[in-house]
């Protein structure tokens, strides 16, 4: 056989004999019917509307590469948008999926910069990341390192860089400056404290009481926490008025309610509050006083619209390459998760929209177990 291909590419050109093996690659790179994925084609709860699907996909054309994923996780994004009830909606019948992590199998002719073999994330949203296999133009995939985790990269398009922008682009902080959060152990909480860490900057966080609040606590702290309070503690507080700590100059809100006016209340004058979430589902609310006498700014930050307005920036690849580096170094790890085999995904599903926010587990698709 080797003396047979020999005979065959000798007389050829480089060029042509390279064309001749990737074609080969392509032609053995799917097996059609292992390609597997979710769909739903009404809004609803995800376990009601939900199903799976085996598709056959063909080999990539000259500007394409298929794509295997690897991992994909779940975020309240994704549940929020089966439901109908998210600002970003891909027409239906859709695969669900934001995030995840894939391995390139096959290119097409055209292709350049990416190889078989590299790892990529979706560049872009509603990229459908909840299937075995697809094919991608590839100016909608990124690659990233090889050196950065497979669970790492899965996850490295919303919460990193949701931590990241809002520390960046609302305060112009600097060593030293305090940033205060509620949603303390959340997966964006986990890594606004890495990056504090990592920024030297202080960071003061909130999070809900519950039985084993020490071992919270401990592990908050183990990441370069400078305190952990409770509801409870954040209201009776004098870390600022003692000077222990200087005010924070801003505040990272994803409760909303009263957790929030609690936050809020540790602003100086002139200090902003960014909202990201509502894990509450309570309104934000805010005093009178705060607005008038302090000056107080409140601010709204959307991942997704941000992707959207900055999808060919140096920014953004000046971001991705930091935090790339950031996991590569040690200097931030991915939050506690559980790995979900996809054939299981309605654990997933079910458990990831946490109304009390007591978990702290971020649920990942496994789907190389379908």
């Amino acid at each position: 056989m080797v003396i047979c291909i020999k005979k065959l590419v000798l007389p050829l050109s480089r060029s042509i004999a390279k064309n001749l093996l990737v074609a080969r690659q392509m032609n053995t790179a799917i097996k059609t019917e292992s390609v597997k994925s979710l769909f739903y084609k009404e809004y609803g709860e995800p376990v009601d509307v939900l199903h799976f699907t085996t598709q056959t996909i063909n080999q990539p054309e000259s500007n394409q590469v298929s794509v295997k994923w690897l991992l994909a996780p779940v975020n309240p994004a994704d549940i929020n948008t089966i439901q109908g009830k998210y600002p970003s909606k891909p027409p239906l019948p859709a695969i669900p999926g934001n995030e995840g992590v894939g391995e390139i199998i096959a290119i097409g002719s055209d292709v350049k910069g990416l190889n078989v073999g590299d790892k990529v994330i979706p560049n872009g949203v509603n990229l459908g990341t909840w299937r075995t296999h697809a094919n991608y133009k590839s100016e909608e995939l990124l690659k990233v390192p090889k050196d950065v985790g497979t669970v790492e990269a899965s996850m490295l398009n919303v919460n990193p860089c949701t931590a990241y922008r809002m520390l960046k682009d609302f305060v112009p902080l600097v060593p030293g400056d305090t940033v205060i959060q509620n949603g303390g152990n959340s997966a964006v909480g986990q890594i606004v404290i890495q990056l504090c860490k990592a920024w030297n900057y202080r960071s003061v966080n909130v999070v809900r009481d519950r039985p084993d609040i020490k071992e919270l606590k401990d592990y908050l702290i183990s990441l370069g926490a400078d305190e952990v309070l409770t509801e409870d503690e954040i209201r009776k507080t004098q870390i600022f008025k003692s000077k222990k700590l200087p005010s924070p100059k801003l505040a990272l809100n994803c409760i909303c309610g009263q957790n929030a006016v609690e936050v809020m209340r540790h602003l100086p004058h002139g200090g902003i509050m960014v909202t990201y979430g509502g894990m509450s589902r309570e309104p934000l609310t805010v005093a009178t006083s705060a607005l008038i006498f302090k000056d107080i700014t409140l601010k709204g930050f959307w991942m997704t619209a941000w992707t959207k307005a900055n999808m060919n920036s140096q920014e953004r690849i000046n971001m991705y390459n930091e935090l790339g580096a950031l996991f590569r170094d040690k200097k931030l790890k991915a939050p506690p998760h559980k790995l979900v085999p996809f054939c299981q995904y309605q654990e997933a599903v079910t458990n990831v929209l946490n109304v009390n926010g007591k978990t702290g587990v971020k649920y990942i698709l496994d789907l190389t177990k379908p």
